[in-house]
């Protein structure tokens, strides 16, 4: 089980000590992919949604969203962030896709609250729309890029037609 920092050698849980690692600036980048009928994406383009606009909602609960991360997975330090940005991207005319990014200058990595804003605020459009496409479809949320740390700099390598590509 050492292999894996949440758990020391016993097995048990445990949050990882990062008080001698060094401050460094830290990034993440992630992604969710939302499929749904065209219709629903032009309400949504449109901004004709009767809950509202979408995009800003979507957008403030996903940056709402970082600042909660270490009350929504165990063992997540917490950590004041520098930056949190939501967008957004039309794929085709039925799937839009949110990139999330988050920055901190601090001791560890900023992957799952970039994660879950890119989850959150996809959550977020399903919540909005379900009323009007029960049938939406959250997917492909995962990580596209971490910077800073011991580990370094590490991206995404995909195919350039596939949402979120990026070249190392």
């Amino acid at each position: 089980m050492s292999q894996l920092s949440h758990f020391d050698d016993s097995g048990a849980s445990r949050m990882v000590d990062v008080g001698e690692k060094p401050v460094t600036r830290r990034r993440a980048r992630a992604e969710a992919v939302v499929r749904m009928q065209p219709e629903t994406l032009a309400l949504i383009a449109d901004r004709k949604m009767a809950k509202g606009d979408v995009f800003e909602v979507a957008r403030l609960a996903g940056i709402m969203a970082t600042k909660r991360t270490p009350e929504l997975i165990p063992l997540c330090h917490s950590l004041g962030l520098d930056s949190a940005t939501v967008d957004f991207e039309t794929l085709d005319d039925h799937r839009l896709r949110i990139e999330t990014s988050v920055s901190v200058q601090g001791r560890t990595g900023v992957e799952m609250e970039a994660m879950t804003a890119a989850s959150i605020a996809a959550l977020t459009v399903y919540d909005m729309c379900k009323a009007v496409d029960r049938g939406i479809e959250i997917e492909a949320v995962r990580l596209l890029e971490k910077q800073g740390g011991k580990s370094g700099h590490w991206q995404r390598s995909t195919s350039r037609d596939e949402p979120g590509s990026s070249s190392e």
